[in-house]
């Protein structure tokens, strides 16, 4: 005598499925509660993974601005060398027109490279950091400790925290020992 006003009763006892006593069906309470709980779990992490997502997107686009112009500084270091060359073929006469302009350029250059993050790796008299050397080769030295930088051969730069180049270096080395034993 079911009416239609009638609430349902609910049976606390879990059902029997039908044919198999071992498994009862689930209260539809609790499965609504796990389905909603694996819902939260999804969202939470998928909320998770595009925060990720933005975090990264952001760190590369930031770097990509950072080191835009790699690149083309990579490319004008080596014309920076040859007209420094040309500086010390000019500083014979340091008095000249040609040489105090030179020298007018020189320095412009030098606030255009600060002025977009890159300095000069120190190097002479310093310890050999493969790092950031390039050893050109190896020469005894009395006066230097083994394995430091007696003389630069080309300057090295680094673009903020990034190389752009290594400094070739001589490295020194203990001299040889004066005759041998016997």
């Amino acid at each position: 005598m079911n009416t239609d006003n009638a609430e349902p009763v609910v049976d606390p006892t879990p059902e029997v499925v039908e044919g198999n006593p071992d498994i009862t069906s689930v209260d539809p309470w609790e499965q609504l509660e796990a389905e909603a709980a694996k819902w939260k779990e999804l969202a939470l992490r998928t909320a998770a993974d595009m925060d990720n997502f933005r975090k990264r997107a952001a760190r590369e686009r930031e770097d990509a601005l950072r080191f835009a112009n790699q690149r083309l500084l990579e490319e004008l270091l080596p014309v920076i060398d040859n007209f420094e060359m040309g500086m010390q073929a000019a500083a014979k006469d340091q008095g000249s027109m040609i040489y105090i302009g030179m020298d007018m350029v020189r320095r412009q250059l030098a606030d255009f490279l600060a002025s977009q993050g890159v300095e000069e790796i120190p190097s002479e008299g310093n310890a050999f950091d493969p790092n950031i050397h390039e050893a050109v080769t190896q020469e005894e030295s009395a006066t230097l400790a083994e394995g430091h930088v007696l003389r630069v051969t080309r300057r090295g730069f680094r673009l903020k925290d990034r190389l752009l180049r290594p400094a070739s270096v001589v490295v020194s080395k203990s001299p040889a020992s004066g005759g041998g034993e016997a």
